[in-house]
């Protein structure tokens, strides 16, 4: 039995929803063949994904155009979608063709919606994974454009073409789609303070802020920033920020999941790995506001109840001018740590509704 994972690269929310999912079918189901469709580095799917995997560095879906980690160029965006959906048959029956090529005896895709539609077409079970869908996100920017109708039906009807829809807690209500509600789903990593210092050259008694923008682009001014006495920040290596308050957590033997779990709070933008992980774990959440995109809203819902979180605006960001605003979210009370099962949920669910076993 050979099961393709599609996994999107627009961000690393997608591989964070799916990975634990793929371990617990690995243990789940030994005898199985992953094949890991993905525009993202192997280096990166494998530091998540446990069991052994072909990989298949290609992209089935594009999101969005994107001029950095949360600013989305909305025409090239929209020409994209128009030209991906020109002659949507053809491309439909040439992804079906590439299943049966590659033997897929089955698929789940998170998020791309033209694996559902070709694994339809070709006979193959599948189903679809996320805490978001294309077809909401495109009604959302583009429904009332004249072009958009037919495109957003095709979208529709793809992601209803697999067995369901699993529905990842929080995410969009998608009520338009035939959907399985599942439960947060979370790597939840190791706290070891001590460890992380080591590694990282830092007092384990000074405040360790992590900032991490979810796998894309948006590159912050800390070198601008004050420096706050006690304070040091942890941040992509690429940024090379120099600053004795400054460390890149990209080092060998540290990972990105413990790291997480041992940091005093988290800086980040709204997403789903990041915001799950952290408030699974306990660690305070400052994020970005993002009005415009359509998961906000219940992405801080959610939050309000299961973490302690706050939202900065981008003057805030920008300026590093938060740290009161750090100090208050760490004095309140913690609320019960929410319960990850949406990865055992999920794959039992699958096991059953796509003949795994």
């Amino acid at each position: 039995m050979r099961l393709l994972a599609d996994i999107s690269a627009h961000g690393l929310g997608h591989l964070a929803q799916t990975a634990p999912v793929l371990n617990r079918l690995a243990r789940l189901a030994p005898t199985l063949h992953l094949t890991v469709r993905s525009a993202l580095p192997r280096e990166h799917l494998a530091r998540r994904i446990d069991a052994s995997f072909e990989h298949v560095p290609e992209a089935r879906d594009f999101g969005y155009v994107m001029h950095n980690a949360v600013d989305i160029d909305l025409p090239a965006s929209a020409q994209r979608y128009r030209d991906f959906h020109g002659d949507w048959p053809t491309r439909v029956a040439a992804e079906a063709l590439w299943l049966r090529r590659h033997d897929i005896d089955a698929a789940l895709s998170n998020v791309a919606y033209l694996p559902l539609a070709a694994a339809a077409e070709a006979g193959i079970a599948a189903a679809g994974m996320c805490s978001l869908n294309w077809a909401d996100l495109f009604a959302h920017y583009f429904g009332t454009e004249t072009w958009a109708g037919p495109i957003h039906d095709q979208i529709l009807a793809a992601y209803n073409a697999g067995r369901s829809f699993l529905r990842v807690t929080p995410g969009l209500p998608m009520d338009a789609l035939r959907h399985h509600d599942i439960a947060p789903i979370a790597r939840i990593g190791r706290r070891d303070r001590r460890r992380a210092a080591r590694l990282l050259k830092l007092d384990v008694n000074d405040c360790w802020i992590l900032l991490a923008m979810g796998g894309m682009e948006f590159r912050l001014p800390v070198a601008s920033w004050p420096q706050t006495p006690g304070i040091n920040w942890l941040l992509p290596g690429e940024w090379n920020v120099q600053r004795d308050d400054a460390r890149s957590f990209e080092i060998a033997g540290l990972d990105f999941s413990d790291l997480l779990a041992s940091v005093d709070a988290v800086v980040t933008k709204p997403g789903y790995g990041t915001f799950v992980e952290a408030a699974c774990s306990g660690i305070p959440i400052l994020y970005l506001e993002r009005d415009d995109w359509p998961e906000t809203p219940f992405f801080a819902a959610w939050l309000n109840t299961n973490a302690c979180a706050r939202e900065l605006t981008r003057a805030q960001l920008m300026a590093g001018d938060f740290i009161e605003e750090l100090r208050q979210l760490r004095q309140r009370p913690a609320p019960k740590l929410p319960l990850a099962s949406g990865a055992d949920q999920a794959a039992d669910w699958l096991m059953a509704a796509l003949a795994l076993g």
